[in-house]
């Protein structure tokens, strides 16, 4: 492959790419059939493919381009109460020890399961083994936060009024699903494993994939209503299913761009088509935004899907201490016993939230400005 036959890379940058980064990303140029990159502004490192960033291809798939989370994403809706009903420490308290109950984020710390919908109960995924998933080990973890960077947060807007915001994906099932899959694609060459779309396993991978999106989908529902049904207890609180928002960033899917069809693989980047609502979170102690698609084609009509990190979790164990953590957290309700386990998550680990929104002006554009009020992580 000749330079001019590389694939363009276009890049929407709040600062410079690290070298492993950059690195990263030319192995993936190079791979066959990519067609484009976009690289978002929270791009960081991980295996195999960079965070933040959108590929597209002509018959190619790349479930390393998608990841193990697979329809990982976000959901955002509006409560009918204002931010004085979280004022109360002891309502506070009671909201936070109530949402552990309500929404575990270790799936044996649920006292009953929650049925799958009708769409993914009667469905079937492509293999025994990953059938064994998800009769076991999915019906389990449906509705259950996981930990990480998943959280549940309460937050107000710019008039005051209260938001929940859930961010969650498909858990073990989007693992299991990418690692085999895995197994069975062909060397791409520089690290990287492919699946020709039209195949019998491409064609596999794709259902299977499909549904650990949908599964991701309605798990982040399902929490949302249960977290509703808690806050009507709690808060006298409910939610105004009107003004949700849902929508996900690990995920493969068969667009139009230009004049071609093309399989765009998203990993950490949320799209963000032309009117197309998006949420965009900061770190657990800064500001989150919904935002609308500018239906940007360089970018593959794609966006940034939060903050991203800007230190490891092992370096911010390394920097951050818990009294750094405390003190970033200061003025926002949450779990304080868990400060220790918590330091890799401190906002102080991520990005400046507002550097990545001025990055991508061309991509979104901001619809409603949130502060966190209280933040729920699970460890």
């Amino acid at each position: 492959m000749t330079e001019s036959q590389l694939a363009p890379v276009r890049t929407w940058l709040a600062a410079p790419m690290d070298h492993d980064v950059s690195e990263a990303i030319e192995r993936l140029r190079r791979a066959p059939d990519v067609q484009q990159i976009a690289v978002m502004p929270d791009v960081h490192l991980a295996s195999d493919a960079c965070i933040g960033i959108a590929v597209a291809t002509s018959n190619l798939i790349y479930p390393q381009a998608v990841g193990g989370d697979i329809g990982c994403g976000m959901l955002a809706v509006g409560l009918d109460v204002d931010s004085s009903s979280l004022k109360d420490p002891r309502v506070a308290g009671m909201v936070l020890a109530e949402l552990g109950h309500a929404v575990p984020a270790r799936r044996r710390n649920r006292r009953m399961t929650i049925p799958l919908p009708d769409g993914l109960a009667n469905d079937k995924l492509s293999h025994p083994s990953l059938e064994s998933c998800r009769r076991h080990e999915s019906v389990l973890e449906f509705a259950t936060l996981g930990s990480g960077n998943h959280f549940i947060e309460i937050q107000s807007d710019e008039n005051d009024r209260i938001w929940l915001m859930v961010h969650s994906g498909s858990r073990a099932l989007g693992q299991a699903i990418r690692d085999y899959h895995l197994a069975r694609s062909q060397s791409a060459g520089s690290r990287f494993r492919m699946l020709d779309a039209g195949s019998p396993e491409g064609i596999e991978y794709l259902h299977d994939a499909s549904y650990a999106r949908r599964f991701a989908d309605a798990s982040r529902r399902a929490m949302a209503v249960e977290i509703g049904r808690m806050l009507a207890k709690t808060l006298h609180a409910q939610i105004c299913w009107d003004t949700l928002i849902t929508t996900d960033h690990n995920h493969v899917s068969l667009e139009h761009h230009g004049a071609y069809d093309l399989w765009v693989h998203r990993k950490g980047a949320m799209p963000a088509k032309l009117g197309q609502s998006g949420v965009l979170p900061g770190s657990m102690g800064t500001l989150s935004f919904h935002v609308e698609g500018r239906g940007c084609e360089e970018a593959l009509c794609s966006s940034a899907h939060g903050a991203g990190r800007a230190l490891s979790r092992t370096a911010a164990r390394a920097k951050v201490t818990e009294r750094d953590l405390r003190r970033q957290m200061e003025g926002i309700w949450y779990d304080y016993r868990l400060a220790d386990k918590l330091r890799d998550e401190a906002p102080s680990a991520y990005k400046d939230v507002r550097a990545v929104l001025r990055a991508q002006r061309e991509l979104v554009k901001v619809r409603r400005t949130l502060r966190p009020i209280l933040n729920y992580k699970g460890t």
